[in-house]
């Protein structure tokens, strides 16, 4: 059995949204194809030590398993927000844990719980998605590019944000607004 190499670098164009959002980008296009961090155990140890769960949770087949269901669930929500079938998809997710309230020396506090340890990952980010939605849901977007299935979360001052990045989709869809005006002159 091999193990998963955490410390490999993470080749998504976009991290360190909220841990969510972060998992629906563990998909996203490169040069017109799409990709996926989450083929096997080596790009799920990259997806929890980038979410800071590395020391959490096992980046094994079942948790694995269980984060794409998550991921799936929350992109259905995320695509079909108030979809009775996708709410019920991320509530299933949500019912794999718990949290305990607790008291400890710094204060009030919430420990999450699992009857099933491998399900913590995809019920993190459900419940991410919870507090998302609690918050602003309206700041939850997916990028403006036509060819970028990226989601982040608006946190601009005005709220305007249409790219998961300027650098990137942003700049495209100037380059091709400039060539279309060019092109006509």
């Amino acid at each position: 059995m091999t193990v998963p190499n955490a410390a490999a670098p993470d080749p998504r164009p976009l991290t360190g949204e909220p841990v969510s959002l972060d998992l629906l980008n563990t998909r996203w296009m490169a040069d017109g194809v799409r990709q996926d961090l989450l083929t096997g155990t080596d790009g799920l140890a990259i997806w929890l030590a980038a979410n800071g769960l590395d020391g959490r949770f096992a980046a094994d087949p079942a948790t694995l398993r269980h984060t794409l269901t998550a991921r799936d669930a929350l992109g259905a929500l995320v695509d079909r927000p108030g979809d009775p079938a996708a709410t019920a998809r991320v509530d299933a997710v949500l019912g794999h844990g718990r949290i305990r309230a607790t008291l400890t020396a710094e204060g009030p506090g919430e420990q999450p719980e699992f009857a099933d340890p491998a399900w913590g990952p995809g019920w993190t980010a459900a419940r991410d998605y919870l507090d998302l939605l609690r918050t602003q849901p309206d700041r939850i977007r997916k990028c403006a590019h036509e060819a970028c299935i990226l989601h982040f979360f608006d946190t601009s001052r005005n709220g305007t944000r249409r790219w998961c990045s300027m650098a990137l989709c942003g700049n495209r869809a100037k380059a091709s607004r400039h060539y279309a005006r060019t092109k006509d002159q």
